[in-house]
Formats: C-alpha cells, sequence, structure tokens
C-alpha cells in the first residue's frame, strides 16, 4: 500500500504544484517518507531517505518539502488506491495466491503510465483483476465481480484495451519485472501475458 500511496501522493502535488527538474528525485523520496509515516509502523529514518538519494538532498530539505507537499494536499493524505480496491475484490472472488500475484503485478505495471490516471482506481483495479483471471485460464468476469465491483466487462473495455498496451509494450523500466519473477511472487512476471 506505501508503494501506491507514494505514487499517488507524487501525482496529486504535481498537479498542483510546478516542480523544477532538479527536484523531482526529492519530491518522489519526501512522498516515499510521508505514506511511510501513514502506512508503517516503522518508517524509514530521514538518514536512511538521505543515503538513498546519494545525499542529494538534506535532512532539512526533506522535511522542508515534506511540509510544502502536505500544506499543497491540504494535509489529505488518505486515498482509496487501486491496491485497495484489489484487495477487496480479490476477496469477493476467492483468489488463490498465483490470482493475486499476477493482479498485483499487472497493477504495479499500470504505476508506470502516467496515462492511466484517467480511470478510476476502481476500475483499473477490476482491469487488472480480470487479465489476470483471463490469462490463467479463468472465465475472466463473473456475476460476484460484477457484484462487488460494480463493473461489468463493457464498462472496462477502454481500460483493458490501455492496460493490454501496457503488458505488449517492451518494458525500460524492469524493478517490477524483476520482483515479480521471483518465486516469492510465483514467478508471475514470466509469464507471456496476453490482453484482452
Amino acid at each position: 500500500e506505501t508503494l501506491f500511496l507514494t505514487v499517488n501522493l507524487i501525482d496529486r502535488f504535481l498537479e498542483v504544484q510546478t516542480v523544477e527538474r532538479s527536484k523531482l528525485q526529492l519530491v518522489g523520496v519526501t512522498a516515499l517518507l510521508v505514506a511511510s509515516k501513514y502506512e508503517e509502523i516503522y518508517p524509514p529514518e530521514l538518514r536512511d531517505l538521505v543515503y538513498i538519494t546519494d545525499k542529494a538532498y538534506s535532512q532539512q530539505e526533506i522535511l522542508a518539502m515534506e511540509e510544502t507537499i502536505l500544506k499543497a494536499l491540504e494535509y489529505n493524505v488518505t486515498i482509496a488506491s487501486t491496491h485497495c480496491f484489489l484487495v477487496r475484490y480479490l476477496k469477493a472472488a476467492h483468489a488463490d495466491r498465483k490470482l493475486v500475484w499476477l493482479a498485483c503485478y499487472i497493477l504495479e505495471r499500470t504505476l508506470q503510465e502516467y496515462h492511466m490516471l484517467k480511470y478510476l482506481p476502481s476500475t483499473v483495479a477490476s482491469s487488472a483483476i480480470y487479465l489476470a483471471r483471463k490469462n490463467l485460464q479463468r472465465s475472466p468476469w463473473s456475476p460476484t465481480l460484477v457484484k462487488y465491483t460494480q463493473n461489468t466487462e463493457s464498462s472496462l473495455r477502454a481500460c483493458l484495451e490501455d492496460i493490454s498496451q501496457i503488458l505488449s509494450a517492451k518494458l525500460n523500466l524492469t524493478a517490477v519485472k524483476k520482483k515479480y519473477s521471483s518465486t516469492k511472487f510465483g514467478v508471475v512476471a514470466s509469464m507471456q501475458l496476453e490482453g484482452i
């Protein structure tokens, strides 16, 4: 959940505040700090965040940016993220681990694409489940999922098409693929995924 909240904080902050390119890493690491404070029992310490930026920013700069971000967002940190919806919908679908991992992989891939912000988080989560079920040779959608998501196959069509393009595109950012290629996550990133 911390990852999804971090990305959401960055997106919402950049929507209301112009930031110099040289400060984008500062915004990112500070959004991670805010999200971690909100989601984690033990958030990272400031010195660790300074370290991961290769000392590009000081603790004071991170704290100042934290204040800037929180004020710009009017201290509204909580959101219903795609991950929140995914967890709920997977529970309703009585998902096994393979389905959970594949849906999470697809969802994390969507985080890398700015144009996915045009969809509601619930729609993106529903679409990730649809594509995961389809790629696991299961019926992609069910009456139970329609009931809990309030989405039909036809209402997901545009989002499904966009995610299908993301999955078929050459992957430049490889961290998510590497993560989900491990046995810990069922090696789901190694699957040959098909779109709609």
